[in-house]
């Protein structure tokens, strides 16, 4: 229905691999998808470069890496150095294959860089290009240069694919659809008909380009499941107006050069083995070599004894395929032979069946060995094509290993499917994420779908109005049937928030973001509704993990809610954390506010006020630096998050990481301070006195173990409050900063010695930080280097106590270079 196909669309790996717990397959066992990903350029192959410094002139370069349609080269000459290497776009480069220049009278010179080490260009020519490979041509030049070669099987073009099932011979199919080489074909001459279409990678060992039958001794036939829709008559002028359109529907040779090779089998006629059938890959019966073809191909029937039994299961195989066992090899590795077909009793027993059919077992070399070395492991999840359905790919989930086979549970098909059995070389199985990559749907594990409407809560239009419907599917784990449910629970019927995206959104939300919010969220249960908020929020934020952070509850916070776990992505990495959300719908407006001052954005950025024209915060008229100082949190020296609970005055010193507003402040600004205190505590606040007291006291010490530092700087300082039924912000000439004495050194800080440096911070407010110099061995020279990135990245610091400690290096540089420099 429409609601599931929309959780279908929001399925994510991430979150549902750290929700399960499992880990994703590694993409380097999928050697399938790793060769269809090559450009056709590889590494070592030499082509012809226009030479930078002279654009009339070429030279020889090396192919050192690729990354999609972009080459890393280095010019023949600079042999192990990477000084000179650069990257060119296939695309726009003037890039040719080796031989072109003198085809085309241009000129081959060595580039400047490297002329003294090439006395002898001929020479020095015909000893780097003696056995080179040239890169391909036809990728460098014409239609499909910058192309990736698996983007050349486009629709509509045709291959040869061989009957599989109960012969060799072969008939051309179209393409009609490649998603990232796994190709949906169709049999020539069935226009549109699709109910004999088959999904195939661009690899099987049975799809060929067109003329393979010709020259192998194959005879070009329709199978013999088609053949009955059309006359001899029909197939024949079907056959000559594709050869007649050859030139046009072909495809390049050159992409199956990486096609496994077929090698030769030694089976005969009348062996029995264990076999599993491709098209149901469920069990592992008994079979039988029924015809051998030639020293390539042999065809195998899966076994049955009824009497009554019409068709018969048979496939066409080789000494590689998959699925194919010698006899007791279930036995040996602990698993269930399933008997064929109308055999007596349960218990198989391979040595009385031989002999009831006077057949002989396969010998153990007729198979090729089983490897157990391929990366794979129980648990393990991935994407794989449902073999009922071949158009669904799944999620999947590793069950069970024997040596070089996988049990896959099929978590995503619309009918429930039996464990499938399948190689670890299979072309039908595909690592974490290549759906997605592929622009494919792929079919989401049905519990994950149930959880997530579960969870969600509900995002209302403008105009709906709250009636026991709406509560009834918006609320988690609540039965409300009847109006007097409804009654008895509206103090826990949170009012719908409103996004006034027009309000200042301030450092950590992205205004844009913010504006694509729906207008409102609700109504409904309170946390339901709350936690949908903060959700839309998080991820609305230019770092959602920094929001997190801000938002998380404090271990040793007193607090009166309901704790909430909610999720961020960032750079490709999950973060969690609880979060406190209030239970009853008296308390959200102030919930809301807070949380729009956590986060320093205006408080009626959201929350259960509409603001229509005009915001009652006049917020709109403040930069960002301006708005810090009002709702910011630069008003105590503060390392870390203090036992404050969530009052307004413990956002002010919570772990300050946010490098877009603070690093702004802290150039722009150097020679202020950043000690001014602001109060944000809305009057009556029913958290705000015990913890502020807590605060002021733990601010009270802080002063007076700073005083001596704070007497050396001169400071001036003032305060300034503000209480939220003002409704203004102060203006900023009521804001004084204190200004920092300039530094004068007693000697040159380039021969400062570690002990020197040590000594330096210890007089300043970052002492606790002198022992990480003393361990790096930070002499003077190093701490002229240190910048605020390498601080925060090689020391491990957050961003607060690194910009305290870059405002001492500042002084010192800027101490330096007015006292030394010169």
């Amino acid at each position: 229905d429409a609601g599931s196909s929309v959780e279908e669309m929001e399925f994510n790996w991430d979150e549902y691999l750290e929700d399960t717990g499992a880990t994703a397959a590694p993409h380097g066992s999928f050697k399938h998808v790793d060769t269809s990903l090559q450009n056709g350029f590889a590494p070592g192959m030499k082509l012809e470069v226009a030479v930078k410094s002279d654009q009339n002139t070429y030279w020889v370069a090396t192919i050192i890496t690729t990354c999609g349609q972009l080459l890393l080269l280095r010019y023949d000459g600079y042999g192990e150095d990477r000084k000179a290497d650069f990257w060119c776009d296939i695309l726009t480069a003037d890039l040719h294959p080796i031989g072109w220049c003198q085809q085309n009278n241009r000129i081959l010179k060595v580039p400047e860089g490297i002329k003294d080490k090439i006395p002898d260009q001929e020479e020095f020519l015909q000893r780097v290009l003696k056995g080179a490979c040239s890169a391909p041509a036809n990728l460098l030049e014409g239609l499909h240069r910058g192309k990736n070669p698996l983007d050349l099987i486009a629709p509509g073009s045709r291959l040869e694919l061989q009957n599989i099932r109960d012969s060799l011979e072969a008939w051309i199919v179209t393409v009609v659809e490649n998603v990232g080489g796994r190709l949906k074909l169709r049999y020539e001459g069935l226009e549109d008909l699709d109910k004999f279409d088959q999904w195939l990678f661009y690899l099987d060992p049975f799809l060929h380009q067109v003329g393979w039958a010709a020259q192998h001794g194959y005879s070009l036939q329709p199978p013999s499941a088609i053949r009955s829709l059309r006359s001899e008559a029909d197939w024949q002028e079907i056959l000559k107006k594709v050869k007649e359109e050859e030139e046009e529907s072909s495809v390049p040779t050159d992409l199956f050069k990486d096609k496994p090779v077929i090698g030769v089998h030694s089976f005969s006629e009348g062996m029995k083995l264990e076999a599993v059938d491709p098209m149901a890959p469920f069990v592992i019966s008994p079979a039988t070599v029924l015809k051998v073809y030639n020293d390539r191909y042999f065809l195998i029937e899966m076994d049955d004894l009824r009497a009554e039994r019409v068709t018969s299961q048979r496939y066409v195989c080789h000494v590689n395929s998959a699925g194919i066992f010698p006899v007791q090899w279930s036995l040996k590795n602990g698993l269930h032979l399933s008997p064929p077909p109308g055999y007596p009793g349960q218990d198989f027993d391979w040595a009385d069946y031989l002999k009831q059919c006077g057949a002989e077992a396969a010998p153990q070399s007729c198979f090729p060995s089983l490897t157990s070395d391929h990366g794979f492991k129980e648990n393990m999840k991935l994407e794989a094509v449902n073999p009922v359905d071949p158009e669904e790919v799944c999620v999947a989930t590793v069950t069970k290993l024997k040596d070089s086979y996988l049990w896959l549970q099929l978590e995503g098909s619309k009918k429930p499917v039996l464990e499938c059995i399948v190689s670890v070389e299979s072309m039908n199985i595909f690592p974490v994420g290549w759906c997605e990559t592929n622009g494919y749907q792929l079919r989401p594990p049905r519990k994950a779908i149930v959880n997530k409407q579960k969870k969600i809560a509900v995002v209302q239009p403008e105009k709906q109005i709250l009636s026991s419907r709406t509560v009834h599917d918006g609320l988690k784990n609540q039965e409300l049937n009847s109006s007097d449910s409804v009654v008895i629970n509206v103090k826990y019927c949170c009012p719908k928030i409103y996004f006034n995206h027009r309000c200042f959104s301030g450092p950590y939300l992205n205004k844009g973001r913010i504006a694509e919010l729906p207008q409102s969220v609700g109504p409904g249960n309170c946390v339901l509704v709350l936690k949908e908020v903060l959700t839309l929020l998080i991820n609305a934020a230019y770092k959602p993990s920094r929001v997190l952070r801000e938002l998380q509850l404090d271990e040793e916070a007193a607090w009166h809610g309901h704790g909430e776990t909610l999720k961020a992505k960032y750079k490709g990495k999950s973060y969690r954390a609880t979060v406190e959300v209030v239970r009853t719908a008296d308390r959200v407006a102030d919930f809301c506010r807070k949380t729009c001052i956590k986060l320093e954005c205006c408080p009626n950025l959201f929350g259960p006020q509409m603001v229509l024209d005009k915001c009652s915060e006049n917020c709109s008229v403040l930069t960002k630096t301006k708005y810090t100082h009002y709702y910011g949190k630069r008003k105590n020296k503060r390392i870390g998050r203090p036992p404050g609970g969530h009052s307004n005055l413990e956002v002010a010193m919570k772990k300050p990481n946010k490098r877009r507003k603070r690093r702004k402040h802290f150039f722009v600004h150097k020679k202020k301070r950043s000690s001014t205190s602001v109060d944000n505590t809305p009057a009556g606040s029913p958290q705000g006195s015990g913890a502020e007291e807590e605060d002021d006291q733990d601010e009270s010490e802080l002063s007076h173990s700073l005083a001596q530092d704070r007497d050396k700087r001169k400071r001036k300082l003032r305060t300034f409050s503000f209480s939220d039924d003002e409704n203004k912000p102060p203006s900023p000439k009521d804001i004084k900063m204190e200004v920092a004495e300039k530094l004068q050194l007693d000697s040159n800080p380039l021969e400062w010695s570690v002990a020197d440096v040590v000594r330096f911070l210890k007089s300043t407010d970052c002492a606790p930080l002198a022992r990480i110099f003393l361990d790096q061995e930070i002499d003077g020279q190093a701490l002229l280097l240190l910048t605020l990135p390498t601080v925060q990245e090689c020391m491990d610091l957050k961003l607060g106590p690194a910009i305290k400690l870059c405002h001492h290096i500042e002084r010192v540089k800027l101490a330096f270079y007015q006292q030394f420099a010169n």
